[in-house]
């Protein structure tokens, strides 16, 4: 399996297999703190090959650098079916309403699937 695309936006949404991203971003900055943002998406892109067709749990964490959790885990399953095709993709979306930040710092995104450690990303919060 390979990530094709991990990313956080303003807005995201899957139609028909055909993913709809806007405003991209990976920096989020607040005056004070502690601060909330009132709306992200979080949108992972995963190719699987043939041999990885059948379903997987996966799980994304968020740890700060001193290794806490920022919010609860997503956790779901993911199944995958080929459609005479020799890979297939899948999408995973997630809106993500009023997240806290206690300060300012790197907030860490990471994907698991089958509690392997596949992918992750980071989320800055500054002081602006």
């Amino acid at each position: 399996m390979r990530i094709e695309l991990f990313t956080f936006c303003d807005f995201a949404q899957e139609n028909n297999g055909k993913l709809t991203i806007v405003g991209t971003f990976d920096t989020i900055i607040s005056r004070t703190f502690p601060c909330m943002h009132p709306q992200l998406s979080v949108v992972i892109r995963i190719r699987f090959d043939l041999w990885e067709f059948s379903n997987h749990h996966f799980r994304i964490e968020t740890r700060d650098l001193n290794g806490e959790m920022n919010m609860d885990a997503i956790n779901g399953n993911v199944d995958v079916k080929g459609v005479g095709n020799a890979t297939a993709v899948s999408h995973l979306v997630f809106t993500i309403s009023n997240l806290r930040f206690k300060g300012s710092g790197v907030i860490n995104f990471v994907l698991y699937i089958d509690d392997k450690e596949i992918s992750s990303i980071p989320l800055h919060v500054r002081k602006g």
